[in-house]
């Protein structure tokens, strides 16, 4: 088999790469901008940057493993999923589509791991993709950053507020480089309705509305044998111990939607799943990522009964700080309205889908960007106003943060306040009353109640360990 001219030589006995050889390598890969490899270290044998991908389930196949191959400054080495099934397809996935790109139709350049921890103990990666069910995001996110690994990870970006708060505090005070997938932020129509809106353009803002689609419920389903392909007690993790049915974890055949987006046990349904996105954006354009709201309130339908339990149909609301109304709910069109006292703006995904399993059929009528006047649509951001970060592609943005070691378009600590305004929305639903947050201390005021849907108990032998090894950074 022939392997890869990267992986064959040892990355230590590499020869160092000159600042103008690193600068034309970027020139001809079309990536958007390589400094001198010697941000790697004095002695980096390559100016490649060697991905793991963790979990390659849907999501990393028909997203975040394309959004990183796509670049010839990055190399997919390394594939790990807790289903070895899976992880030698994506195997012979990668290695089909290096085989196209470098011309060697016998290309082997991939090992395989069904363990995480194993992948992370490889010097030789650099940079790896967690494209995990939603409770394992933090959990192998702070591991990774201790291992000195920099992370693209998917969102939402915790399962708690509690395990958010613990993972953006351990990539605060690391060096590493961590992005979180809300990929609207790269979207052109994203970022420039949030300018307009950040700018004035419809005057002082006041509301804004939040369409997300919704989760049907389901049947029963009966306990099944666990494939011996599945390491299905650590696919748990901290969750609790429960019987193996197929609709609980995702299918054995192909890559459809899987079943653990509904159940509440791995994630809180479609209020992070696609609020995670929305709220994200709503924060940006109303320049409150840093924050959250100060009163939440609303209700949802929960299921009886079934494997598939969270939420169904929802209205949820918040005021924030700044007077600034949220509404949320299944009911609102997809995507975001902005509506201030002198006009208002919508902005959506329009008739573009992630993945071909995405729940919500295209929209071929909805508009991307819409506005009261047709005018606001043409509004020039003057070289005086507020100017957005702009992304063209949002696993660019983060290779390309990698190597500066600049901040990307989705850190993590804004990852995890878009998160947790989704959580505290789902807190709302659960409780059914108005809940009063404070955005600083990341408590509820005087209500022990809703404190304790901060955080979750965790499973041994799973458990974050926490704080000692996070003051180490």
């Amino acid at each position: 088999m022939i392997k890869p001219d990267i992986t064959s030589l040892s990355r230590r006995k590499f020869l160092k790469t000159s600042a103008q050889g690193a600068l034309s390598t970027a020139v001809i890969s079309g990536f958007p901008t390589i400094v001198p490899a010697s941000v790697f270290g004095k002695n980096a044998p390559s100016n490649r940057i060697n991905v793991g991908a963790i979990g390659t389930g849907r999501i990393s196949r028909g997203h975040d493993m394309p959004g990183v191959w796509q670049y010839d400054n990055a190399l997919i080495m390394s594939v790990c999923d807790l289903d070895s099934n899976r992880a030698n397809d994506a195997k012979t996935l990668v290695n089909s589509v290096y085989a196209k790109k470098t011309g060697k139709s016998n290309y082997d350049g991939v090992r395989v791991y069904t363990d995480y921890r194993e992948l992370l103990n490889n010097k030789d990666i650099d940079a790896v993709l967690v494209s995990t069910p939603d409770h394992w995001h933090a959990p192998i996110v702070i591991d990774a950053v201790r291992a000195k690994k920099d992370v693209y990870m998917q969102k939402p970006a915790s399962l708690t507020i509690s395990e958010g708060r613990m993972m953006a505090d351990v990539v605060n005070q690391s060096k590493q480089i961590v992005q979180v997938g809300s990929q609207q932020r790269s979207s052109e129509q994203f970022r420039y309705a949030a300018e307009l809106v950040r700018n004035g353009r419809i005057g002082q803002l006041k509301t804004v509305y939040v369409g997300l689609p919704g989760d049907p419920g389901g049947d029963e389903e009966p306990q099944m044998p666990v494939p011996k392909n599945l390491n299905y007690d650590m696919w748990l993790g901290t969750t609790p111990e429960v019987y193996y049915t197929e609709k609980r974890v995702h299918p054995q055949s192909g890559y459809d939607r899987p079943g653990w987006l509904r159940c509440e046990q791995f994630g809180a349904g479609m209020i992070t799943g696609w609020g995670s996105h929305h709220i994200d954006c709503a924060h940006w354009a109303m320049n409150t990522e840093h924050t959250g709201p100060v009163e939440i309130w609303g209700k949802a339908d929960f299921p009886k009964s079934g494997l598939w339990d969270v939420h169904g149909i929802f209205r949820t609301e918040a005021v924030y700080e700044n007077g600034v109304h949220m509404i949320v709910s299944n009911e609102i069109p997809n995507g975001i309205r902005f509506e201030g006292t002198d006009g208002w703006i919508f902005v959506s995904r329009g008739d573009s889908s992630v993945t071909a399993s995405d729940p919500v059929a295209k929209q071929n009528a909805a508009k991307k960007l819409d506005a009261s006047n047709p005018k606001l649509l043409t509004s020039v951001i003057g070289p005086n106003e507020t100017h957005l970060t702009v992304s063209k592609e949002h696993h660019g943005n983060w290779l390309e943060s990698v190597v500066s070691r600049k901040q990307p378009i989705a850190p993590a600590e804004i990852g995890h306040r878009s998160c947790s305004a989704c959580l505290l929305h789902h807190a709302a639903m659960k409780l059914n009353r108005k809940l009063y947050w404070d955005p600083q201390k990341e408590q509820f005021k005087n209500d022990p109640e809703a404190n304790k849907l901060l955080s979750r108990p965790q499973r041994a032998p799973y458990a974050i360990k926490m704080m000692a090894a996070a003051k180490g950074h």
